[in-house]
């Protein structure tokens, strides 16, 4: 290992060790109010000031492929094209905020609800509906931890030379340790760290590719040469069909993530949430814009023909163009991207099964049950993160080639799964559980087989999904909603 790369991976260290000392520092802290474990460890107390709200939002939907993926695709193939199509992500953090924010926070503390799950459980009261959407989810959630975790052991790897598979373990250590012990709170703070080192990050990147290139007409010349007709391809590189499924994937679409979702449920009051819309959208704009332009920029600075896929284009750049010190400042900004990422997931599946499954049909109403539920709900939750966390490390020894697929398959089904069931439950009286049960069962079905078989002018699977999920659930729930809703249900909901 070379004195550079050992100087990067010392700066990694002390990162990693920050994010672990924090994490549990917050969760102990939160472990002393006088809220219930489950309010605490899985959604924080509700105590989110706006800040911390927009950056963990913001953290946990710019990913590896924001930072890695995307950016690495633009650089060496795709150029203005891949940046231009990215900016449709700015505005995702104001419009779940500004769609959802305000109805979900209602609802969730008058129902009780401290997860998405919970609150379908409470709008629908459907088992099957609770049942069906906490296995996809977990299902979907594996999937886009084994692309988050492969990101994490990617970056450790090319940056420092370590094995792949002693890289995987380092970072999955850190996220499972802090995740397990620190709960929503200490994912929440961390994230708030992460999303500030992604914006210094994201300026370090842009400074150092306009001072290596000269300025940005010596930029676009060598652009010319290593990527021909990188302006002429600006809108033919994408299919119309493929510009509408991306715009859907990552626009409209992520109303339906459960993972950006469950954060409208935990904000103090609404101050927070008008905070946190502007503050989001300005640092989601800087993050994805920036980055993914600086990666277009980047492609014309050196030979890159030698990279085994476009994973490995930033860190093998940034390696090339800045001082190694702050080369590990930056270095540390996609590995909280992939960590803030991957610890939303890890809670939010724990919560699934613990909460919204074990508590729900195992514990039930029983009184002994209950009774040693409460008891030793810390202990259980914590221990399902850490198999759930070891189980996607054994998955992930043998990573895919290219991240950014499997995370727009996982952000595919998570959306087909959830978000008609959750716009609808939130906006339409007519929406009951036989219609979001054959919506999200419906969706979710559709869009794996037509991932897998369905090939028409370039449309995602994500547009057949979403649009049978629709489909199916309003028409369901116009056709069934002569039976009316439970006045509970209005009342709380409504």
């Amino acid at each position: 290992m070379s004195t550079n790369q050992i100087i990067i991976l010392a700066i990694f260290i002390a990162y990693l060790a920050l994010n672990v000392i924090v994490g549990i520092y917050t969760g102990k802290k939160q472990e002393q109010g006088r809220l219930s474990f489950e309010k605490n460890y899985f959604i924080g107390g509700r105590s989110m000031s706006g800040l911390v709200l927009a950056m963990t939002t913001m953290a946990t939907y710019t990913s590896v492929s924001s930072f890695v993926s995307g950016p690495g695709a633009a650089g060496l193939t795709y150029g203005y094209a891949q940046t231009w199509i990215a900016a449709v992500q700015v505005p995702v953090t104001f419009l779940v905020l500004g769609v959802l924010g305000n109805k979900m926070a209602l609802v969730s503390r008058r129902t009780g609800a401290v997860t998405v799950v919970g609150y379908l459980k409470a709008r629908y009261k459907s088992d099957a509906l609770v049942i069906i959407t906490s296995l996809l989810m977990v299902a979907f959630f594996i999937a886009q931890m084994i692309g988050q975790f492969t990101g994490g052991a990617t970056l450790i790897s090319s940056i420092t030379g370590l094995d792949h598979i002693y890289a995987l373990l380092i970072f999955g250590a850190v996220v499972i340790i802090y995740t397990a012990f620190g709960g929503f709170s200490a994912v929440a703070i961390t994230d708030t760290i992460q999303g500030i080192i992604m914006c210094a990050g994201t300026f370090l990147f842009l400074f150092f590719v306009l001072k290596s290139g000269g300025g940005l007409a010596n930029i676009d010349a060598s652009l010319a040469e290593n990527l021909p007709g990188v302006y002429d391809n600006l809108f033919s590189n994408y299919a119309p069909g493929t510009l509408l499924s991306f715009w859907i994937l990552v626009g409209f679409g992520t109303l339906g993530l459960p993972q950006t979702a469950v954060r409208t449920m935990g904000f103090k009051n609404t101050k927070s949430l008008h905070s946190a819309m502007w503050i989001g959208a300005l640092t989601c704009s800087f993050v994805i814009v920036g980055m993914h332009l600086a990666g277009t920029w980047a492609g014309a600075l050196v030979d890159t023909t030698d990279l085994p896929t476009s994973d490995y284009f930033v860190p093998y750049i940034v390696q090339q163009i800045m001082p190694v010190g702050l080369a590990g400042i930056f270095l540390a900004a996609p590995m909280a991207a992939v960590m803030s990422t991957a610890d939303s997931l890890m809670i939010l599946a724990s919560a699934a099964i613990i909460r919204d499954l074990w508590k729900n049909y195992v514990v039930k109403d029983d009184a002994v049950k209950l009774a040693n539920y409460n008891k030793n709900v810390k202990l259980f939750s914590r221990i399902f993160t850490f198999a759930l966390g070891a189980f996607v490390i054994i998955l992930t020894i043998n990573p895919p080639d290219i991240i950014f697929f499997l995370n727009l398959f996982a952000l595919g089904g998570l959306e087909c799964t959830f978000l008609w069931p959750l716009i609808g439950g939130l906006f339409w009286k007519k929406g009951n559980s036989k219609a979001a049960v054959a919506s999200s069962l419906g969706a979710a079905a559709t869009y794996v087989f037509c991932y897998y078989n369905v090939s028409i002018a370039g449309i995602n699977a994500v547009v057949w999904g979403l649009l049978a999920g629709g489909i199916l659930y309003f028409l369901v729930g116009a056709l069934t909603s002569k039976e009316g809703l439970d006045p509970e249900i209005l009342d709380k909901c409504f």
